[in-house]
C-alpha cells in the first residue's frame, strides 16, 4: 500500500489565507480582517509572535533614529500598527521604556504578553487562527495560487483562498510554488542565535558597572576573547547585548554566535543544521551563562531562567521580487514614490565572531512595494523577513518595526486582490502609501 494519510480531508474557504503569525502575519491578518475579509492565519506554533517570541528576540528593534549625541530623547521614526501594538503591549506592562542601543534605542518586551495581545487583535478582527498547523502543500492553478494544504492533528486541511499571504520567514510558499527565490549570499545566511534570559541578577549594580548601553564595553569582549583564549569557556562571539527587561532582577541575553561543529555557519533552512543549531545552541547559552556568573559584576547570584523555544532565525530564503532592495538604499537612505515602510535600523550583520553594525544617522530608508510581490505567480504576496532583499539590506529590513510595517501594507493591498479582482503586480505602491497615511504611517 502506498504511504499516506486515509483520514478525510476537511476545506476551508477563505478571501485570505496567511501562513506564519509572526508581526508580519498579525498585521496583516488583522488589517485585512477589519477590513472585512475572511481570513485565516496558519500557524505552526501554539502562539503568535514568530522570531520575537518563539525566538525569544525580545526586543522591538527599528523603532528610532540613530543618532551620534545620545543625549538627545529618542526620535520615533515608524508609526501606523506598530503604535497600536506597541500601545496594548504598554496597557498590560508588557513593554520596557527604550533603552539605548549603540547609536540608537530599542524596548524590550514581555513574550507572554506578546502572545495575549496577538491573541486579541486576531480575535477582535474575526481571523480564524489555526494554531499547531503546518503548510505542507500550495494549491495552484498553473501560475494561480488558490491556498495552501494544512497538516492538523485532526488531519489534512484545504484552505482555499482567494489571495495568499506567505508570512512564513522563510519563504516557505513561494518554494513550494516554484517560485524565484534564493537564499543570503549565494547560500551564506547569518548565523542563527540561541537568546536566553538571566534571572537573579543585580541589574542595579550591572548598569553602574557597564554602563547604559546594552551593547556591552570593550572591556567585557576583551575579557570574552582572553577567557574563550585560555580554554575555560567556549564562548565564540566576543561583541554581545545584554538588556535590562520588563522583569524585576533580570537580562536577556543575544550573545551565542551558533556554529556547527564543523565550524560552518549553519543555515536553518537544512534540517541537519536546524537541529544541530537547536543543541549547539542550548550548550552555548550555558556556557556564556557560567561566564557571566562568574565574571559580570551583578550576575555573581544569576541563573538562566528561560531559553528560546526555538533558535533565532536572522534569515533563509528570501523570494526574487517585482524589486529588490540594495545594500546601497539602506547606506544612503533612499526614499521611494512607492515606498510602503520606513526604517532607521542599521545593517546588522551576524556572520563571524564579530557582528557588523552599519549605522544610517538622523535618516531613514524606505522599502518599496515590489519587494513583497514575487516576480512569477498570481494571488500570492510575502510579508516579514522573506522580502526582496540584498544580503546586507535584509540585515537592516529584516527586525520587529518594520515587519509590522510590512503587514500593514500587505493587508492593505490583500484587500485591493481579494476584492477588486486586482492581480499584486498590478497594486501600485503609491496607493497603498496613501491609504496607510491615512492610518496615521506617517510616511511623508
Amino acid at each position: 500500500m502506498t504511504a499516506q494519510d486515509l483520514r478525510a480531508k476537511q476545506r476551508l474557504d477563505c478571501d485570505l489565507v496567511v501562513v506564519g503569525g509572526g508581526a508580519a502575519g498579525v498585521t496583516t491578518a488583522t488589517i485585512a480582517a477589519r477590513a472585512g475579509l475572511r481570513v485565516v492565519v496558519i500557524e505552526r506554533h501554539g502562539f503568535a509572535g514568530g522570531g520575537a517570541v518563539a525566538g525569544h528576540s525580545g526586543t522591538i528593534c527599528g523603532l528610532y533614529e540613530a543618532t551620534d549625541n545620545q543625549s538627545d530623547a529618542p526620535v520615533l521614526a515608524v508609526h501606523g500598527f506598530a503604535s497600536e501594538f506597541i500601545s496594548r503591549m504598554e496597557e498590560r506592562g508588557g513593554l520596557a521604556e527604550p533603552v539605548q542601543y549603540g547609536k540608537t534605542f530599542t524596548r524590550v518586551h514581555d513574550p507572554i504578553v506578546w502572545r495575549e495581545v496577538s491573541d486579541d487583535l486576531l480575535t477582535e478582527a474575526g481571523v480564524t487562527t489555526i494554531y499547531h498547523a503546518v503548510a505542507t502543500r500550495v494549491l495552484a492553478e498553473g501560475e494561480k495560487i488558490e491556498g495552501v494544504e494544512v497538516w492538523t492533528k485532526q488531519g489534512p486541511l484545504e484552505v482555499r483562498a482567494k489571495v495568499t499571504v506567505d508570512a512564513s520567514g522563510d519563504a516557505d510558499i513561494v518554494a513550494m510554488a516554484g517560485l524565484p527565490n534564493f537564499v543570503g549570499d549565494n547560500g551564506r545566511v547569518q548565523n542563527p542565535t540561541m537568546i536566553f534570559r538571566l534571572l537573579g541578577v543585580d541589574v542595579g549594580a550591572f548598569k553602574a558597572r557597564y554602563g547604559a548601553d546594552t551593547i556591552m564595553p570593550p572591556d567585557v569582549s576583551q575579557l570574552i576573547i582572553d577567557s574563550n583564549a585560555s580554554g575555560k569557556y567556549t564562548l565564540p562571539r566576543a561583541k554581545i547585548w545584554l538588556f535590562p527587561t520588563t522583569r524585576p532582577n533580570e537580562l536577556l541575553c543575544n550573545c551565542t554566535r551558533i556554529i556547527g561543529e564543523d565550524g560552518r555557519e549553519l543555515n536553518p533552512l537544512f534540517w541537519k543544521d536546524f537541529s544541530e543549531a537547536e543543541i549547539q545552541g542550548r550548550r552555548q547559552a550555558r556556557e556564556y551563562a557560567r561566564f557571566f556568573k562568574d565574571n559580570l559584576v551583578g550576575c555573581e547570584q544569576s541563573f538562566v531562567n528561560d531559553m528560546a523555544v526555538q533558535v533565532g532565525v536572522r534569515q533563509t530564503r528570501q523570494v526574487e521580487g517585482a524589486t529588490k532592495l540594495t545594500n546601497t538604499d539602506v547606506v544612503l537612505g533612499t526614499k521611494f514614490k512607492h515606498g510602503i515602510a520606513r526604517s532607521p535600523w542599521p545593517i546588522e550583520l551576524h556572520s563571524g565572531i564579530k557582528p557588523k553594525v552599519e549605522w544610517l544617522l538622523n535618516d531613514v530608508y524606505e522599502i518599496p512595494f515590489g519587494c513583497f510581490v514575487p516576480q512569477a505567480g498570481e494571488n500570492l504576496m510575502v510579508a516579514g523577513r522573506c522580502l526582496s532583499a540584498e544580503h546586507e539590506a535584509v540585515a537592516s529590513a529584516r527586525v520587529t518595526a518594520q515587519c509590522f510595517g510590512y503587514g500593514h501594507a500587505v493587508g492593505h493591498a490583500a484587500v485591493i486582490a481579494a476584492r477588486d479582482g486586482v492581480a499584486p503586480r498590478d497594486i501600485q505602491g503609491a496607493d497603498i502609501r496613501m491609504i496607510l497615511n491615512r492610518e496615521n504611517a506617517r510616511l511623508d
